[in-house]
């Protein structure tokens, strides 16, 4: 995992080796994979660079195929599906050793005026200032140390939100550059962080529990309202579902001031590897 928001930044910062295709290098990283963001991320980089930069993305939709390989770069082919006069469609490749680990799909528009309403935002939440950072409550929940949880999110603040531990603040280590196509990247990777774990949450059990095999199968993320992610967003999250060893969660993310900016949904193994059910 990036060991600072700059590290992050530079991890978004794809290489250009060809007309359309793109080279995602690596954090130094103790993971046996690749973190689920980084693909994320670096996928709606490359997309990204091949879009007028006017529109803005509205929507991704990815499939994770295979664990990455943290040793090598991920080449990312961007195919410029189509170009209209309001979207941009983009449809992404990330291959390794020849193969393809994850596809996305990606929806550009350019903004303009509609209809506007949104659900409300969550009440008797702890300000993210008096918040408990995540790594404290996950080192007294897994055993694991706070500062290993610290060391593989150091791109990130997290915060607890609120008691029922599927809610979050969330925001970038420090100040990013006034780009939206970044700060909807680095969302992008942040929203894959503390997802999963909803699902794991009517069980009694959290990331990192060696008795559960986790790993992201698909993640769908629609962009509704503008942001800053280095700005305190609101992570609200909520599993409907967990069933087949695959559990299903969404989330919300709010601006402070109440403005619904993203929804997340994805859903992803939860395996149990030494758990009596």
């Amino acid at each position: 995992m990036p060991e600072s928001l700059e590290d992050l930044v530079e991890l978004l910062d794809l290489e250009m080796i060809e007309v359309d295709l793109f080279r995602g290098r690596q954090p130094e990283t103790s993971l046996q994979r690749v973190f689920g963001g980084q693909v994320l991320g670096q996928a709606l980089a490359a997309a990204s660079r091949t879009v007028d930069p006017e529109r803005v993305v509205h929507s991704l939709h990815g499939y994770f195929l295979r664990p990455g390989d943290t040793a090598v770069p991920i080449i990312y082919r961007p195919e410029p599906t189509r170009d209209g006069g309001t979207f941009s469609s983009r449809r992404v490749v990330a291959s390794q050793h020849g193969k393809p680990i994850f596809y996305m799909s990606a929806s550009f528009q350019r903004p303009e005026p509609g209809l506007d309403h949104q659900d409300p935002m969550p009440e008797d939440l702890v300000p993210p200032e008096e918040a408990p950072r995540l790594a404290t409550v996950l080192e007294a929940r897994s055993g694991r140390k706070a500062a290993d949880w610290d060391k593989e999110w150091a791109a990130l603040d997290v915060r607890l939100a609120g008691l029922s531990g599927r809610q979050f603040w969330i925001r970038a280590a420090g100040k990013l550059p006034d780009d939206r196509a970044l700060h909807a990247c680095v969302l992008a990777y942040a929203s894959d962080l503390t997802l999963l774990g909803a699902s794991l949450l009517p069980h009694g059990i959290v990331i990192g529990d060696p008795r559960i095999q986790p790993a992201s199968l698909d993640h769908a993320l629609w962009f509704h309202r503008d942001f800053r992610a280095d700005e305190w967003l609101l992570y609200d999250q909520a599993s409907p579902s967990a069933s087949n060893a695959r559990g299903f969660a969404t989330g919300r993310l709010y601006t402070q001031s109440g403005a619904l900016a993203a929804s997340v949904a994805q859903e992803g193994l939860i395996r149990p590897v030494g758990l009596d059910l």
